[in-house]
């Protein structure tokens, strides 16, 4: 059928409630809205789906969410595990209760088990979840740090991991037998509670996941003795971090945690930010007021479903600072591993993993301390499917994961980023730099003395709707076709292309071939260690321009990083906007 066919059957079923059609009604003379809402459905990618809350397929509503969990229902079917059920969780989004209820009434109307936790709970908890109660699968209804308009819906397996490719398309061909709509399973929640197919969980899980993360604590002791006295202010920016990052700090000795007031409760409309994303300073406004007033070094915030934290920290002109996903990712990962050394507690067999768009300064990191580094492609999912194959089945030891978008992992317990553990591990590194009689800032500047100044960007461009889908496509197909090797005073020495599997290499025209999986991303290496890659968003509607630099010094690193962006962009601007 036609967008406007669509919308027709939408606007005059009655499958579709009243405050569905009342929506379309208001848009039935606006045929551009009615095409942007109906020329697709809401795409279930590798992580599930994400989109504007709203009436349409290619909204998220309620009926898109019956829609996905058929698809997922019948997957867990197939594979006979309807009896192990299915975690569900959600954050403090708008609609985020109301769609992990709908997820438990067709799963449950599916004859499958639906575990629903009783109130808002972070995504590394349900992936904790997943593997705590042996089910099949979790859904954490989420946008993770995406603005209010947004909400979205992530599917693990029965590891704890995101869905990996393979299962995701398998789901995605299930979604795809569905033809009507009005015909998925439902139960209601009464009738799902009596029959013992809905089960609402929370304190034992919450339990079980926070005595499980204390075991990862480094340097116990010293947490209880400095933590006394340690200041930090913490906002969970609305979300879903609140009650377990406290009470995690809480319990490893941090009993000086000040709560930003203001964000400390859910608030779907996130009133106090524009956007609550704990990479953006501004998200911070009232957390550093606060710090100001209260006299701290540290501040951590966490975004709205609690997997990635933000770092806030004190420089030496006493301006407070935001550090990168990169630099909190390489704090970590030297105290963690310098630590582990210091005590003994270093395998021979570790390792660490990050994702291509990742600072190159962990591989140097990583080597210092003779501990094997992993690259993965950009999401967190292939970082948990590195700790299945290589440390749950394999002979090597998990020690640390991260992102460049402040996503992070100790432990194998959870096998997505985790804000709640990473906040307990950045409260004790920063106990541990202040036991040196120094901040975390000095312990940044004491990395790059140690390795070098690598500094790295990244350069966002939002193009929404289906006309900004095409020049976000059309612009990766020009770079990839005429294989643009020239980015103004910028030569390119080689260039990994990883959706066609192979390594570009400029002076000879040969091309070797790479072994990680199919991904729309296109990687520039340049001389003097410089690199910069891009890629279409695969959870918002972006394409992203990621760039890293290393030089001898802070100033010689921050004029090489910012020479190298206005380079790239000079072309990049010229593909999308011309």
């Amino acid at each position: 059928m036609s967008s406007s066919e669509v919308f027709k059957f939408w606007l005059e079923n009655e499958y579709f409630d009243k405050e569905t059609r009342d929506e379309l009604n208001s848009i039935k003379d606006n045929p551009a809205e009615i095409e942007e809402r109906f020329y697709k459905d809401l795409e279930f990618g590798t992580g599930g789906l994400r989109g504007i809350i709203g009436a349409g397929t290619n909204r998220m509503n309620i009926y898109s969410v019956r829609k996905a969990t058929q698809g997922l229902a019948d997957y867990v079917n197939s594979r006979g595990m309807s009896d192990n059920g299915v975690v569900i969780s959600y954050d403090s989004r708008r609609k985020s209760p109301e769609f992990a209820l709908e997820v438990a009434k067709v799963l449950t109307g599916n004859g499958i088990k639906a575990y629903l936790f009783d109130e808002l709970r972070p995504t590394p908890e349900l992936s904790f979840a997943v593997r705590h109660l042996k089910a099949a699968a979790g859904v954490m209804v989420t946008a993770s740090h995406n603005p209010k308009e947004y909400n979205g819906y992530k599917v693990y397996g029965e590891d704890g991991g995101q869905l990996p490719i393979e299962a995701s398309n398998e789901v995605l061909s299930y979604i795809g037998r569905i033809e009507d709509i009005t015909k998925v399973k439902i139960m209601e929640k009464d009738e799902a509670i009596e029959k013992g197919l809905l089960q609402i969980i929370g304190k034992e899980v919450d339990d079980e996941y926070i005595e499980k993360l204390k075991t990862l604590t480094v340097n116990p002791e010293l947490s209880k003795e400095i933590g006394r006295s340690f200041k930090i202010v913490y906002t969970p920016l609305h979300g879903a971090g609140n009650k377990p990052v406290r009470r995690i700090l809480k319990e490893t000795g941090f009993e000086n945690v000040i709560v930003v007031k203001e964000q400390e409760l859910p608030d779907p409309e996130f009133s106090t930010v524009a956007y609550p994303n704990p990479e953006e300073k501004d998200a911070f406004k009232l957390a550093i007021e606060l710090a100001k007033k209260e006299d701290v070094d540290l501040i951590i915030g966490t975004d709205p479903d609690s997997d990635r934290v933000g770092v806030v920290v004190r420089n030496k002109d006493g301006e407070y600072v935001v550090l990168t996903g990169n630099q909190t990712g390489c704090l970590l990962l030297e105290y963690i591993l310098s630590q582990k050394k210091k005590r003994g507690e270093l395998p021979e067999n570790g390792f660490v993993v990050k994702t291509i768009v990742t600072t190159e300064l962990a591989k140097e990191i990583a080597k210092d301390y003779n501990v094997e580094l992993i690259e993965v492609l950009t999401g967190f999912k292939f970082i948990g499917e590195k700790i299945k194959q290589l440390d749950e089945f394999g002979n090597m030891k998990y020690l640390f994961g991260f992102e460049e978008s402040y996503g992070y992992l100790a432990g194998t317990f959870a096998r997505d980023k985790d804000a709640v553990v990473a906040s307990m591990l950045i409260a004790e590194m920063a106990a541990y730099y202040k036991s040196r009689g120094m901040t975390l800032y000095e312990g940044l500047l004491e990395l790059f003395e140690k390795y070098g100044y690598s500094l790295e960007g990244i350069t966002s461009f939002t193009l929404k709707g289906k006309e900004g889908l095409e020049k976000i496509t059309s612009a990766m197909e020009s770079l990839r076709v005429n294989k643009t090797v020239k980015f103004g005073t910028y030569e390119v020495s080689a260039v990994r292309d990883y959706l066609l599997g192979e390594r570009y290499v400029v002076s000879s025209g040969q091309k070797e071939k790479l072994t990680l999986p199919e991904s729309d991303v296109l990687y520039y290496e340049l001389d003097e260690g410089c690199w910069f890659a891009i890629r279409p968003s695969g959870t918002e509607p972006k394409i992203k321009i990621y760039y890293g630099v290393k030089e001898s010094t802070m100033d010689k690193a921050k004029e090489k990083l910012k020479l190298l962006q206005e380079n790239v962009l000079s072309v990049i601007e010229k593909l999308l906007f011309d």
